[in-house]
């Protein structure tokens, strides 16, 4: 069995530690101080690697050949009718909670900014320059670039514009970035036609973004004002990152660069602190390009501004937080998918490869080439130009390297509680402990996800399309967030509850033994009478074996074990369960005098999740027979010859 290097201390313990602590790591601070910092600044944009608009040359060869693409992608948008951001399209969200209202129109006009952009960048003789001007002019009238789901961040905490103050949020700071970058580029062209373009595109990217990041403290994700137990999420990396472009594009003044570069310094290691050192994403792999994807991107930013002077690509945490992507594949396109995460992806081989390059990380840098190698990407330009510039600059690279996807048997995260566990078998376990206010926050402490040759057989649903309902304090009544709708005990009829006071305790992995155990019972509320439960999983030699070792205050109810799962499903034989997917095979086997199984069928109307999944998938459910106070239950998940 390979080493891991997240186990030196488990395989002496095999304890974990608290996963609430919160370490004043202040990575980035700890490099330099404001007055040091500005004599590593690199300025007046002389640290952008990217051809100037006029190299045609320069251009030529970084495009290679996507530029015909790029051009013919341009062309797309000549005659592109800017659309209208309608007053009604943001009240929908207040209204209705749909989202896509607002979004649909003003993405679609970001996307021809960026095409028209990147054309004009390849083709160089200013034939989609007019309507890039267009586009830059359309935006800046608009009250607001921030997205209708954020607005009540507002001091009116309505969802409508108001024009006397400025918000940043996730959109409005990736239009901001894209526009600066718009205006590095083209502002000299720009002043030919009329230079109030560009004086009016400063103005509004100042008014927006600049001064508002300098000025204000209250918006959560820079957790400036953060309280204990506060949350810190991939909004922190992704907000500044974008922030960080703007003033890198846009300030020449020394003094105040200095300024706004340390500001985001402070902010971002907000986020490094509050992750754990055995740098797992607690929001699941799919937000790992937002999380430590992005913070990858503001440190490579922050690196080049400052020639190297501040990184912090060589601490163990970063790289950690980077191979956590890989230790997440499952294979064939699947991923283990906690929290508000989708079971299908693989993440983005450019970004995958960079971030492995600036950690040197083989695994990473291997792995990005095996996901190209089973994908081929195609360039295409999206809202977020560093990236893309980036993938033009590394992709010769990521062509060239070795593809291979090779992570140990087990990977096992002690902070964050995250346990994957692989045999030569074939099958590949995914189990979880901590607890019930992670960000993007499922009631799902102790449930697990199992495949079989990269298929998932046991299943984590993921979540549905975001609504209001979705970020509200009515999320639990959504079903995907449920624990009754994840592969866990509903005890005394109670299912878990939200909060950070409802966790997993005494949670143990042992490598020789390949068992993971947590104690689930702070999981739920004082309603489910419950002591101890000890939910523990071994898997050896092609079989899962799962244990519930329960004692429990009072038996009001007979207990209820639910495993979600897909594909055709037969409950007819007592004491068996037979699940076929995909050409797998699987039995999952119980106490057939112990329990009575049930099934319920989960029609899937919801495109993001039958996109995964199908039209449906399905709950068993086994029912206890008898109530006990103390009591044990054992089921085995293996390959079934039937």
């Amino acid at each position: 069995m390979k080493n891991n290097k997240h186990l030196i201390v488990i395989l002496l313990l095999f304890l974990t530690v608290n996963m609430f602590a919160y370490t004043e790591k202040n990575l980035l601070v700890k490099k330099t101080d404001i007055e040091n910092l500005k004599s590593m600044l690199i300025m007046n944009q002389q640290w952008v690697p990217y051809p100037q608009y006029n190299d045609r040359k320069g251009w030529d060869n970084l495009l290679g050949n996507s530029k015909a693409d790029v051009i013919k992608e341009g062309e797309k948008y000549l005659n592109y009718q800017w659309q209208v951001v309608k007053a009604t399209d943001y009240l929908e969200y207040e209204r209705s909670g749909n989202r896509e209202i607002m979004q649909s129109p003003y993405n679609k006009n970001n996307q021809a900014i960026v095409a028209l952009l990147m054309a004009e960048l390849a083709e160089g003789k200013g034939r989609f320059t007019d309507q890039l001007i267009n586009g830059v002019f359309q935006s800046c009238e608009m009250t607001s670039w921030v997205l209708s789901a954020h607005l009540t961040a507002q001091h009116s905490k309505r969802i409508l514009p108001d024009y006397t103050e400025q918000v940043i949020d996730l959109g409005s700071g990736n239009l901001s970035s894209a526009l600066a970058w718009t205006y590095y580029f083209f502002n000299n062209e720009f002043d030919k036609v009329d230079p109030a373009i560009s004086k009016r595109l400063y103005y509004e990217l100042k008014k927006r973004t600049l001064d508002p990041y300098m000025n204000e403290d209250r918006f959560w994700w820079m957790a400036f004002n953060l309280k204990p137990g506060g949350m810190v999420n991939n909004w922190n990396p992704w907000c500044n990152f974008n922030v960080l472009q703007c003033f890198m594009l846009l300030e020449n003044d020394k003094d105040k660069l200095a300024k706004a570069v340390y500001r985001t310094m402070q902010s971002v290691d907000k986020f490094i602190n509050y992750t754990h050192s055995d740098g797992g994403c607690e929001e699941g792999p799919s937000y790992w390009g937002h999380a430590a994807g992005k913070m990858y991107d503001y440190l490579q930013l922050l690196s080049n501004v400052t020639n190297g002077q501040v990184s912090i690509f060589d601490e163990p945490i970063i790289r950690n937080m980077g191979e956590y992507i890989s230790r997440s594949y499952v294979g064939d396109g699947w991923l283990v998918n906690f929290a508000d995460a989708s079971a299908k992806g693989g993440g983005n081989a450019q970004l995958i490869y960079r971030y492995g390059k600036a950690v040197n990380s083989t695994e990473m840098m291997q792995f990005a080439a095996y996901l190209e190698k089973q994908e081929p990407s195609t360039f295409k330009a999206d809202i977020d130009i560093f990236r893309a510039l980036q993938t033009l600059l590394y992709r010769n690279e990521l062509n060239d390297q070795k593809p291979m996807y090779n992570t140990p048997d087990y990977t096992w995260y002690p902070e964050t509680e995250f346990c994957y566990i692989k045999d030569k078998a074939g099958l590949f376990l995914a189990t979880k402990g901590g607890y019930n206010n992670e960000s993007h926050n499922h009631n799902d402490i102790g449930t697990f996800s199992l495949y079989m040759n990269n298929t998932p057989i046991i299943i984590d649903a993921g979540v549905g399309t975001y609504t209001r309902q979705t970020f509200s304090n009515e999320r639990y009544s959504i079903w995907t967030m449920q624990s009754n709708y994840h592969n866990l005990p509903v005890i005394n009829e109670v299912p878990q509850a939200f909060g950070s006071q409802y966790k997993a305790t005494n949670v143990i992995f042992n490598p020789k033994s390949s068992t993971f155990s947590a104690d689930i019972s702070k999981a739920y509320p004082e309603t489910a009478q419950v002591k101890q439960w000890i939910r523990s999983y071994r898997l050896k030699n092609g079989i899962l074996n799962i244990e519930d070792s329960f004692d429990l205050k009072e038996a009001m109810q007979n207990n209820q074990v639910n495993f979600l799962t897909w594909g055709d499903i037969n409950i007819d034989t007592l004491g068996e369960v037979y699940i076929h997917v995909n050409g797998q095979k699987a039995i999952l086997e119980y106490d057939k005098k112990g329990f009575t199984p049930s099934i319920e069928t989960i029609t899937l109307d919801d495109p993001r999740l039958s996109n995964v999944w199908g039209q449906k998938i399905y709950r068993v459910s086994l029912h206890a027979n008898n109530t006990a106070k103390k009591g044990k239950y054992s089921f085995v998940i293996k390959k079934s010859n039937k």
